[in-house]
């Protein structure tokens, strides 16, 4: 892992951004992004703070547009329940005061795995600067302060595992349970009722 790093850190802040860019187009089996920047803070740490989280943030945002375009291709294999249920989210959203905004804001500033929203961005054909800027705006401060505290934070965690691999593969598991909790939940009894109801989702049914 270390040899990947140094390699796209010869490019400096060039190099950075691209593989942000390469990391938050897959849709799933990535390292988390905070953990690729502060591992180059590690490495490099005259890099600028602010510079390498506003760095990260736009490559991140620019690879999460590009998995919204490539997931909107799919809709055409989405089911009519589906795309009700979809429908409604959106105009939930859109009935909500900066609700895009608010929602990928919330995406960008928390451990929440980004890639499950864009991609049902994707699906809803969803448009609209904001979704992008809120999504921004929240990467770049959380990126700030996981640079920062990197070393308290990242250097123990990946002391624990002999390959950094590893760490970051069980992190990444633990992206991968959240996104099938979200997607157990009956998103339209929580809008419409404002009730926690689960369901399997319709690729675990038989």
């Amino acid at each position: 892992m270390v040899d990947i790093f140094e390699s796209f850190a010869e490019y400096s802040y060039l190099g950075i951004f691209m593989l942000l860019v390469g990391i938050n187009v897959a849709p799933i089996l990535m390292p988390p992004s905070w953990i690729v920047l502060a591992s180059f803070y590690l490495l490099d740490p005259t890099l600028d703070i602010l510079v390498l989280s506003v760095v990260g943030a736009t490559g991140a945002t620019l690879g999460r547009f590009l998995l919204k375009k490539f997931s909107g291709v799919f809709r055409r294999f989405v089911s009519g329940e589906q795309k009700s249920n979809l429908a409604i989210i959106d105009k939930y959203l859109h009935g909500k005061r900066y609700g895009y905004v608010l929602a990928s804001f919330l995406f960008g500033a928390t451990p929440l795995p980004s890639n499950f929203l864009f991609i049902t961005y994707g699906l809803m054909h969803t448009k609209g600067l904001g979704i992008y800027a809120g999504f921004w705006v929240g990467r770049t401060i959380s990126y700030a302060v996981t640079i920062y505290f990197g070393n308290i934070v990242l250097a123990p965690f990946l002391d624990a595992f002999e390959d950094r691999l590893v760490g970051i593969l069980i992190i990444d598991g633990v992206g991968v349970g959240i996104i099938l909790v979200l997607a157990s939940i009956n998103w339209i009894v929580l809008i419409t009722q404002r009730k926690i109801k689960f369901v399997r989702p319709r690729l675990w049914r038989a």
